[in-house]
């Protein structure tokens, strides 16, 4: 199974994106993430629906921020793309009747609740303002836009 990237890939883009003047067209994107740019407008109209990105039409048109990244949270972009589940891990159902399987399956299901409650609380404490700091001190403070 392929893991998803969604998540990761839109960060990457919108704190390249905060960096950028003007605006970042679909094209230069899906250049940049390696995808087709339908995927990426149909991606970037579920976070211009939430309000993160809105798009310019015409010449020079393309995507902008609508809000700064000291409003957006890395929970906020997560539910914007769909909230995609969190792990891999299935449970099984080949034995549903099977009272060890049926304890296996209670048993992982509550770590995996438990830690995804953990984890998208995490996800709503970051602010994609902290990721772009943390990119900008490891890159001496220079975030280049060579991507687009």
């Amino acid at each position: 199974m392929r893991p998803d990237t969604r998540l990761s890939r839109m960060l990457h883009v919108l704190i390249h994106m905060q960096h950028h003047e003007g605006t970042a067209t679909s094209d230069a994107i899906a250049t940049m993430l390696g995808t087709n740019p339908v995927v990426v407008r149909r991606t970037m109209a579920g976070l211009r629906d939430q309000g993160y990105v809105r798009s310019e039409k015409g010449h020079g048109g393309g995507w902008v921020l609508a809000r700064p990244l000291e409003e957006i949270t890395l929970l906020d972009i997560h539910k914007a793309l769909g909230a995609p589940q969190l792990f891999a891990i299935g449970l099984a159902g080949d034995n549903p009747n099977c009272v060890v399987e049926q304890a296996v399956n209670i048993s992982l299901a509550e770590a995996m609740d438990e830690a995804e409650a953990i984890l998208l609380a995490r996800f709503g404490k970051v602010t994609l303002a902290e990721l772009a700091e943390g990119a900008a001190k490891a890159s001496s403070g220079k975030l280049t836009m060579e991507h687009f």
